[in-house]
């Protein structure tokens, strides 16, 4: 209950000035003043050198937690594509009249239950679909494209896939249909491992945070003893004198996280513009928003940098905090 109450106690209001230049703080109202009435020095606890290292930390955990966060939204919104839709493969060869088996195949298709939509594409599409591959070449009119034809499905009564498939092998041949249950898969084990990834990145962040805020709580410690151990002379507590150094960390922890943050949402807002700029070709581009979708965050990831702001103050509170405590036992 400590900790909540010397978060509840903190000046809130003069973190803002303490965000701000010197000389723009000095002309914010007295509620939002910086109020020094500690007990230890705040400039010797925290430099500008310890808020730069922290303020990139925090950019950094931002700018991994946001690409994971855009990867699994485009993930699910491809995977909801696909699961909304199966294709039909109809083999070219060995077909009179590959059209008409096109046209009583749809209807087939059509008569289904749970199927919304059918769409056969032409020659053309097909032959569209291979060009990022095989390149815009007369020689495709050539080759044995099999034809496709798009089915959409409802989503709310999905139709029983293994009837349809079983139904169209015994009624045409050559035909084969894919529902893409590979393709989903793939993808959530790709998800899966950028989030793993994402996770271990952070990881190894939060441990950089914590080693330099230890770092920086023993140096503050030691540069400050003499003050400590009057403090103790006149009876002040263990507790007294690491909630001191605490709300320090605190603030800095706010004051360089919203730093970070902040460098991270003006990152993520120039992405778009970034990924236009490297984007490489039409192809490369294609496939990059497929990855990352438009490449911009939502509401909910905007939030999520918020909620990384609040875990590296909390970090440096609850490290400076433990910190302290280890430091005064080697005193006694």
């Amino acid at each position: 209950m400590t900790v909540l109450n010397d978060i509840k106690d903190y000046p809130w209001t003069g973190l803002i000035a303490g965000v701000l230049p010197p000389r723009l703080a000095a002309k914010l109202p007295p509620k939002f003043q910086a109020k020094s009435s500690q007990i230890v020095p705040a400039a010797s606890i925290a430099g500008n050198a310890l808020t730069v290292v922290i303020a990139i930390m925090t950019f950094l955990a931002c700018l991994t937690a946001g690409g994971v966060y855009m990867i699994n939204q485009s993930a699910n919104a491809w995977v909801d594509d696909i699961a909304s839709e199966i294709t039909i493969e109809l083999d070219p060869l060995n077909t009179a009249d590959i059209e008409k088996k096109m046209t009583l195949v749809a209807l087939f298709l059509a008569k289904q239950k749970g199927v919304t939509r059918v769409k056969p594409l032409s020659a053309d599409d097909s032959a569209k679909l291979l060009e990022p591959w095989l390149g815009s070449t007369a020689a495709l009119s050539a080759l044995p494209i099999p034809r496709l034809i798009a089915v959409e499905i409802d989503r709310s009564s999905p139709p029983d896939i293994d009837l349809i498939k079983n139904a169209l092998n015994q009624n045409f041949e050559g035909v084969t249909l894919d529902d893409h249950r590979r393709w989903q898969s793939e993808i959530k084990l790709i998800t899966r491992s950028t989030a793993l990834g994402g996770i271990a990145v952070l990881g190894l962040v939060a441990a950089a945070t914590i080693a330099v805020i230890v770092s920086a709580t023993r140096s503050a410690m030691a540069t400050n003893r003499a003050v400590i151990e009057v403090l103790h002379f006149v009876g002040a507590t263990e507790r007294f004198i690491a909630s001191e150094f605490e709300r320090h960390f605190l603030g800095l922890g706010v004051r360089a996280g919203l730093a970070g943050a902040f460098a991270a949402a003006i990152a993520f807002l120039l992405l778009p513009f970034l990924m236009y700029l490297l984007g490489g070709g039409a192809v490369t581009e294609a496939e990059t928003r497929r990855l990352l979708g438009s490449g911009e965050l939502d509401f909910g990831g905007y939030i999520l940098l918020v909620g990384i702001v609040v875990v590296v103050a909390a970090l440096c509170m609850i490290t400076s905090r433990f910190g302290v405590f280890r430091v005064l036992k080697n005193y006694a």
